[in-house]
């Protein structure tokens, strides 16, 4: 039969305050009535009230939100489940602990004491060991003492419970740091002479993984597939959602599907799982021909790609005729553009937590914008800066244009081929390197020189 829990208070007066009063409920069963509570001091101003409870069944009655701390006589009779309990249990405890073990369960956040005969230390030792924050001997027992056990009690609880709750955040959070880290993608490339860096920055604080996503994949023809969205919203839903459409691409594009039929495809899955209808995804698909030399592009409500090509300044891919985002219209169509390459590029794929952070004075409301980050990119570009170095550099400066940290997320993926080294590798292709959350580490060597 299962123990009633009376609702348990969020926090006690002793649990937010030093110096209040405190509140203690005695339980305990003497008919011959030659316990009694000792008179008990005040200290520092506060006050100890004394509440008294002949058997569990009064004191399930008595334990209301205003009691601190329990003073359990361990002589006390449990009640008949109590008592099967331990003796069922395995733990060899004696039935006393039994109706111990039973206050602790229907008073899990109070403080309790257990009281005792001198010649029974072992087991309130015992006691201890299976939950009371400490335990007092009948025969000596006076009001200074008891004062002082109490408030030692009450304190120790206190400092119990936020240590258990800090541990537990802290394995939730690493559960959670280890679940998004699996879920970022890891590009498949093998075979292919295409450099590739990405960087990753969720707007959530302490966040792995946001509402943004992206990924790269190399079919069996050779064709080199990418793709960057973003998931309208900032939280722990929307990231999931990212997750699975990032998910659901990967496997649509190495079954063969591509441009409008991908993408009607994906908004399928984003119909299905989304958690209202007023969630929306944009997304942008460049798929590049094996020789590398040219590209499908497909928008979706989302920012066109920047390409910059050797000898000439950065620019925006063409994006005038884009289709609507994901989830929007029922029927919406998806226009694939084709795009010439050239021999040396590099394209670079990005969500709009980049070009909506401010600039300017402080309180400014002028953001970013593409242009500004086609111009921040390109003076980046003159210094000879490609791969990671360059998308950490640009993603550092735009937050030191907006003056701290962005609030949205932000991905960037950056795709590179230098027509030189592949001809002087006899067409050779490197190994790839895979996506990282914020990458770091050595300097690719620049695909432009100064």
């Amino acid at each position: 039969m299962p123990v009633p829990v009376p609702q348990q208070r969020a926090a006690s007066a002793a649990e937010t305050a030093h110096g209040t009063d405190l509140t203690v409920l005695v339980i305990e069963d003497d008919p011959a009535g030659t316990f009694t509570v000792p008179e008990l001091p005040s200290a520092a101003g506060s006050r100890i009230r004394v509440r008294t409870a002949r058997n569990l069944t009064e004191a399930a009655r008595l334990l209301t939100d205003d009691v601190d701390c329990i003073l359990l006589d361990l002589d006390l009779s449990p009640p008949a489940g109590a008592r099967a309990e331990g003796r069922e249990d395995g733990t060899g405890l004696p039935h006393e602990l039994a109706t111990l073990k039973y206050v602790l369960r229907i008073a899990p956040r109070h403080a309790v004491l257990a009281l005792t005969a001198e010649h029974d230390a072992e087991r309130a030792a015992e006691a201890v060991r299976v939950g009371a924050q400490d335990y007092l001997f009948r025969g000596e027992l006076d009001g200074r003492l008891l004062s002082r056990a109490i408030r030692y009690a009450v304190e120790r609880k206190r400092a119990d419970t936020a240590q258990h709750q800090l541990t537990e955040s802290r394995l939730r959070a690493e559960e959670n740091a280890r679940l998004e880290r699996g879920l970022l993608p890891t590009p498949l490339l093998e075979g292919s002479d295409l450099g590739f860096a990405a960087l990753y920055r969720p707007g959530r604080s302490r966040a792995l993984l946001g509402g943004d996503f992206y990924d790269t994949v190399r079919t069996p023809d050779g064709t080199v597939h990418a793709m960057i969205g973003d998931v309208c919203g900032h939280g722990p839903d929307e990231a999931a959602l990212g997750v699975e459409l990032r998910i659901a691409w990967r496997a649509l594009t190495l079954a063969g599907l591509c441009g409008d039929q991908l993408l009607s495809t994906l908004q399928q899955v984003l119909e299905h799982e989304r958690q209202s209808e007023e969630i929306f995804a944009t997304l942008c698909t460049v798929d590049i021909a094996p020789d590398g030399r040219r590209a499908g592009l497909c928008l979706a409500g989302h920012p066109a790609p920047l390409i910059a090509r050797r000898g000439r300044a950065a620019h925006l891919l063409p994006y005038d005729d884009g289709g609507p985002a994901l989830g929007l219209l029922p029927r919406a169509r998806w226009p694939r553009r084709q795009v010439e390459l050239g021999g040396s590029w590099s394209l670079m794929m990005y969500t709009d937590g980049l070009i909506e952070g401010r600039v300017g004075p402080s309180g400014t409301t002028q953001r970013l914008g593409q242009d500004g980050m086609v111009a921040l990119v390109d003076s980046r570009l003159d210094q000879g800066l490609g791969g990671e170095a360059l998308l950490e550099a640009t993603v550092t400066q735009v937050q030191e244009l907006n003056g701290g940290d962005l609030t949205d997320d932000v991905a960037v993926l950056l795709l590179e081929r230098d027509e030189s080294r592949i001809h002087r590798r006899g067409g050779s292709a490197p190994r790839s390197r895979p996506a990282q959350a914020s990458p770091v580490g050595a300097q690719r060597p620049p695909l432009y020189g100064p």
